[in-house]
């Protein structure tokens, strides 16, 4: 990402961040509108759900400016989604539904040049999380660990 990409996704998202809950929820209803199979994927209640969207969103572009620190975050967190049952093919889903959510909570400050560097954090978002997620379904289930718990 370009300096002037990271600094468009930090302004706007600060715009939408006095309503980041209610935008949130309005992510699930799109994603579930995009395809309603996604719901078996979803535990918790939607607002609950929501807080943690918000909050991970929230950490994500803090730390956009510093990739090397927040890769392991992102990869823990597609290592994660495995066991949810997140495929491959989810992450458009989800890339689609966070557009068009962002353009409905920015309204006119929603423009193509925010629009496109949301799409780059997003690529490399996906992107990150998708790799560490094979990469832990390559590793196969790990045999004659101890687990601390």
């Amino acid at each position: 990402m370009t300096l002037r990409q990271i600094e468009l996704v930090q302004q706007s998202f600060r715009l939408i961040e006095p309503i980041i809950d209610d935008v949130a929820i309005l992510f699930y209803k799109r994603l579930f509108e995009i395809d309603p199979s996604l719901r078996h994927i979803f535990h918790r209640p939607r607002r609950e759900q929501a807080r943690l969207l918000a909050q991970t969103l929230s950490v994500f572009v803090k730390q956009i400016d510093r990739p090397s620190q927040l890769r392991r975050a992102v990869e823990a967190l597609g290592q994660r989604h495995v066991g949810y049952g997140v495929r491959d093919e989810h992450y458009a889903m989800v890339g689609e539904a966070l557009v068009w959510t962002l353009e409905k909570g920015l309204k006119d400050a929603f423009t193509s040049e925010v629009r496109d560097a949301w799409l780059v954090a997003y690529s490399w978002l996906a992107f990150t999380m998708q790799r560490a997620a094979a990469r832990h379904a390559d590793a196969g289930p790990q045999t004659g660990a101890v687990s601390a718990t």
